[in-house]
C-alpha cells in the first residue's frame, strides 16, 4: 500500500437536532434531545411513540423539482449532505478529474420509505398495477451512491455498503483505502437513512426501543430510539489537500473491522467482534492504546449494547480506560441506523477541530457494569489529538475508525 495521507476537509450533516455542521454542533453542545413524539405516522397502536425525525429538512433547498420527484427519502437526506460537504470543502470541480473522484456510501435500508409506499398502494387497491412505474426505480439501495454520483460530476468508483448500523464506518474506511492506494484522489463518504416504519415496527417488536429517553450507559437505560439523517464527508489525498489550500479538520489514520459472529440481533457478550475492530484499529493506525484521547461510543443505550461496548474498551486499553473520555451521541441523535458513525465520525473530526468532547446526555445514575467516564451530560473542553470512533450492527459487524488532528 502506497503511503497517501488521508484527511477530511468537508462535512454535511442532516441530523434529528439539526441540518448542518453549524446547527448540529451548537444544539450538540446545548445538549439537545432529537428523540421527540413522531409526527411521521401515528405511532399509537406501537409500544413506543418517539423517534427521531430531521425536522428542519427542506429538499427543495438542495435539490431540483425534478429530482425530488425521482428520488427516495435516503437519497434526499444523502444528497444534501454531500451538497454541505462539496461547498464546506471548497472543492473546484474545474480544476479536478472526475474520474479520480469516488463515492462510498453505507445505509441500513436504503430507501425503505419507497418500498412502503408501494406496499400501501397494493394493500389500498389491491392491484398491484396501481404502483407508478417509477416507483420501483427508486427502491435500489444502490440509487444513494449513484444519484450523488450524477448530480455532483463524481465519474470514478461509487458504491453502497449496507452493513447497517457500522456502515458508515465501513464505507469510509473502503474510501480511505481507495486513496490510501492511490486508486482516486478524493471522495464522498458516508451514509443516510430515512425513518422507516419497517425498522420501527422491527425494533419494537423485538422490545428494543425506549418508552423514555435515551439514557447510554446509565443504570436506567431502556433501549434505544429509531431515527433517521446523514452525514457526509469529503476526503482526499494530503497532498492534494495542500497544494490547493485546503481546510483540515482531521487526519484519518486507520480502521479495524470484525464480526461477532454470534446472534443477528444481539452482540456477543464477550465483546469479541469489538474487540478485534478496537485492536485492529489501534494496529492499523501505528498508535497504542496510551494514544487515545477519547472514544465516540456505539452506545446505543440497550441493556446488552452498552454492556459489552464498555468491556470492549476495557478489554482493548487496560488500565487506560480508567481515564479515556467515552460518549455517545445516541444520547441526542437516537439511533440514525446506516447515517450513525458517519455522522459520528463527522462529529469526531468536529471535536478534534474545536478541542471540545461532546456529552452522553440523560445520564443520571451510574451502572456498576458500565464503569467508564461517559462525560455525563456537559461538555468538556480538553486536548485531542487521537480519536476513535465505534459502531456495531447486527449480524456482528463490528468497525473502529481513528482519527488524528493533523499536524503536518
Amino acid at each position: 500500500m502506497s503511503e497517501n495521507r488521508v484527511v477530511i476537509t468537508g462535512l454535511g450533516l442532516v441530523t434529528p437536532i439539526g441540518t448542518g455542521v453549524e446547527k448540529f454542533w451548537q444544539a450538540a453542545l446545548k445538549g439537545t434531545n432529537g428523540v421527540r413524539p413522531l409526527q411521521i405516522f401515528d405511532p399509537s397502536e406501537y409500544r413506543t411513540k418517539t423517534g427521531g425525525e430531521v425536522l428542519d429538512f427542506v429538499a427543495e433547498e438542495y435539490l431540483k423539482a425534478e429530482d425530488i420527484a425521482r428520488m427516495g427519502r435516503s437519497s434526499q437526506l444523502a444528497v444534501a449532505a454531500a451538497s454541505m460537504a462539496l461547498n464546506d470543502s471548497g472543492l473546484d470541480m474545474s480544476k479536478a478529474d472526475p474520474y479520480r473522484l469516488g463515492v462510498s456510501m453505507g445505509t441500513t435500508m436504503g430507501e425503505p420509505q419507497i418500498l412502503e409506499k408501494g406496499i400501501n398502494i397494493k394493500y389500498k387497491t389491491g392491484n398491484c398495477h396501481d404502483i407508478p412505474s417509477d416507483l420501483p426505480r427508486q427502491y435500489p439501495c444502490g440509487s444513494i451512491p449513484a444519484n450523488i454520483a450524477r448530480i455532483f460530476g463524481f465519474k470514478g468508483p461509487h458504491l453502497i455498503v449496507p452493513t447497517a448500523c457500522a456502515a458508515g464506518n465501513y464505507a469510509i474506511g473502503y474510501a480511505y483505502d481507495l486513496i490510501r492506494l492511490g486508486k482516486i484522489d478524493a471522495a464522498f463518504c458516508g451514509g443516510s437513512d430515512p425513518f422507516s416504519g419497517i425498522a420501527f415496527t422491527g425494533f419494537n417488536r423485538l422490545l428494543a426501543t425506549t418508552l423514555g429517553i435515551v439514557r447510554p450507559f446509565d443504570l436506567n437505560r431502556s433501549g434505544m430510539a429509531v431515527s433517521e439523517g446523514a452525514g457526509m464527508l469529503i476526503i482526499e489525498r494530503l497532498d492534494k489537500a495542500l497544494a490547493r489550500g485546503a481546510k483540515i479538520y482531521a487526519e484519518i489514520i486507520g480502521y479495524g473491522l470484525g464480526c461477532d459472529a454470534f446472534k443477528m440481533t444481539i452482540p456477543d457478550p464477550t465483546g469479541s467482534g469489538g474487540i478485534l475492530a478496537l485492536n485492529r484499529s489501534i494496529k492499523n493506525s501505528g498508535i497504542s492504546p496510551d494514544d487515545i484521547d477519547y472514544i465516540c461510543a456505539h452506545g446505543t443505550g440497550t441493556g446488552e449494547n452498552d454492556k459489552s461496548e464498555t468491556l470492549i474498551v476495557k478489554e482493548v486499553l487496560g488500565e487506560k480506560a480508567k481515564t479515556t473520555p467515552v460518549s455517545s451521541l445516541k444520547s441526542m441523535l437516537g439511533h440514525t441506523m446506516g447515517a450513525a458513525s458517519a455522522i459520528e465520525a463527522a462529529a469526531c473530526a468536529l471535536m478534534i477541530e474545536r478541542q471540545v468532547v461532546l456529552p452522553t446526555i440523560n445520564y443520571e445514575t451510574p451502572d456498576p457494569e458500565c464503569d467508564l467516564d461517559y462525560v455525563p451530560n456537559t461538555p468538556r473542553e480538553m486536548k485531542l489529538d487521537v480519536v476513535i470512533s465505534n459502531a456495531y450492527a447486527f449480524a456482528g459487524n463490528t468497525s473502529s475508525i481513528v482519527l488524528r488532528k493533523y499536524k503536518g
